[in-house]
């Protein structure tokens, strides 16, 4: 099974700029919730390991996980569900994030290890969970220990900057975590912020010198994505969505999408660390392909196996 640790929230998207009382559209999200569904979505096994809240968003959360497939492996909580409330200011859009003593911050490192059962074997943690916060080290404590018990780890930082009130310990979790990662995703921007003045060529180089992970990739936009697996490097274009709506869920699509490769080519660590770079340029033009037809559809709404070439 691929388990998932990561936040889940409900995106608070303002929709209109009127002259008194702006509307908003509740969306679910979350980025770890959204590699969740998309790759359930691909057809394997997913459990989703972080709690989601018991009141009336946090059902509308549960609801839209559970009907691709995916297990809810953390017990529902009372607490709030985390929201994220986007507004707009003369069509400029402002961000406001409200987690505290929300559902998905209880967490503890036994309460997460608890949760997973046995069939574990890939464990992928990133976004708001890596943040800051007494659940940060809980997970950073989850993911050292899966890793020790030989199973797969993998990381999407997905960085959210108004998130992140440390910068030096944001820092020293990030890079303790790449000691024990296996499968490394980032942006091109989450690369900016971390080592920045460094291009995603040169930052591709650096993290090799920091992180065990076998295969590293980096995502960059419209202009495809970069990956290194065994010292070598490869690249692939960015798929072509058509129509075209939006970018939402694209890196979330483009990282399931990974996981679901990985999990049916390389269940165990010495298979991940057999992959060549044709495995993985293979790998990076399957996730380019799902996450053009992500954004050819309004909000994150991946595609399901059936709507991607056979292998």
């Amino acid at each position: 099974m691929i388990v998932v640790g990561g936040e889940n929230l409900i995106d608070m998207v303002q929709i209109q700029e009127p002259s008194q009382w702006p509307r908003f559209d509740a969306i679910p999200g979350g980025a770890p919730y959204n590699v969740a569904i998309a790759c359930a979505r691909q057809g394997r096994d997913v459990g989703y390991a972080t709690p989601i809240s018991t009141d009336k968003l946090g059902q509308h959360l549960a609801d839209r996980v559970l009907a691709d497939g995916v297990s809810l492996l953390a017990d529902r909580r009372s607490e709030p569900t985390s929201m994220a409330v986007v507004s707009l200011t003369n069509g400029q859009a402002s961000y406001a994030f409200y987690r505290d003593g929300t559902a998905e911050r209880c967490v503890t490192t036994d309460s997460i290890l608890s949760s997973l059962p046995d069939t574990t074997s890939l464990l992928m943690v990133g976004g708001l969970a890596i943040t800051g916060g007494d659940d940060a080290p809980a997970w950073q404590a989850v993911y050292h220990d899966c890793h020790s018990r030989g199973m797969i780890t993998a990381m999407d930082p997905n960085i959210r900057v108004l998130m992140i009130k440390d910068r030096d310990s944001y820092m020293a979790r990030f890079e303790d975590m790449l000691t024990v990662t296996d499968m490394l995703k980032l942006s091109d921007e989450d690369l900016e912020w971390l080592y920045p003045g460094t291009t995603p060529e040169q930052g591709l180089e650096l993290l090799q010198t920091k992180t065990s992970a076998h295969l590293i990739v980096v995502t960059k936009g419209g202009d495809g994505a970069i990956g290194a697996v065994a010292g070598q490097t490869v690249s692939v274009a960015a798929g072509k969505a058509d129509p075209f709506m939006d970018t939402v869920g694209a890196g979330d699509t483009f990282m399931a999408t990974l996981l679901a490769e990985i999990d049916t080519q390389a269940a165990t660590r010495a298979e991940l660390g057999a992959l060549t770079a044709q495995d993985l340029e293979n790998m990076m033009a399957r996730a380019a392909t799902a996450a053009a037809i992500n954004c050819s559809r309004a909000g994150c709404n991946p595609p399901y196996e059936n709507e991607l070439p056979p292998r």
